[in-house]
């Protein structure tokens, strides 16, 4: 197990999402951000599988077919879209629904993508890194399509504008 090398990993991430929220002043989110990556069922299973330059949840699922990581992880944090997926009772066919994330939760998902782009990707990032990460994706979303359209203009803005711009815009306009 690397239980230091994950142990100052989740830390770095942490501490970029929080000067990330607070940069647009989301300050309780920023202070309280992934605190159950360091619980057990989360922490070990990530020292187990820690690798350094991606998450450790995609190589325990690689060898057991899902990650019990984040199984509990997003069940816990509201800025992943996943956590914001209901079944739906009013749809004829029943089934899961994504349910649109509340704005705050949007930009801390933000704050979320550009520190794992960062954490992982080291000298090589970028400002379009985080939409490239998300383009990249292997499968379309189980995401609410508000959150969806709100999500790749933040992105988007990010990848042409940069980050002073994009946390401005998201302090000033996006968050009143």
């Amino acid at each position: 197990m690397k239980i230091w090398k994950h142990f100052k990993t989740i830390t770095y991430h942490k501490w970029l999402v929080l000067k990330g929220c607070f940069k647009v002043g989301l300050y309780r989110q920023g202070l309280t951000h992934d605190l159950s990556k360091y619980s057990p069922s989360e922490f070990l299973v990530g020292a187990k599988y820690f690798q350094g330059d991606r998450s450790p949840n995609n190589a325990e699922r690689e060898e057991k077919g899902y990650s019990s990581a984040w199984l509990h992880h997003k069940g816990r944090n509201k800025h992943h879209y996943e956590y914001w997926i209901d079944y739906s009772t009013r749809d004829i066919k029943g089934g899961l629904q994504p349910v649109p994330m509340p704005d705050k939760y949007i930009a801390e998902m933000m704050m979320d993508r550009i520190a794992a782009c960062k954490v992982y990707l080291g000298d090589k990032y970028t400002d379009s890194s985080p939409l490239s990460y998300y383009l990249g994706g292997k499968s379309v979303p189980l995401m609410h399509e508000s959150t969806k359209v709100k999500l790749e203009l933040l992105l988007q803005m990010l990848a042409q504008k940069g980050e002073k711009e994009t946390f401005s815009y998201i302090k000033k306009e996006f968050l009143k």
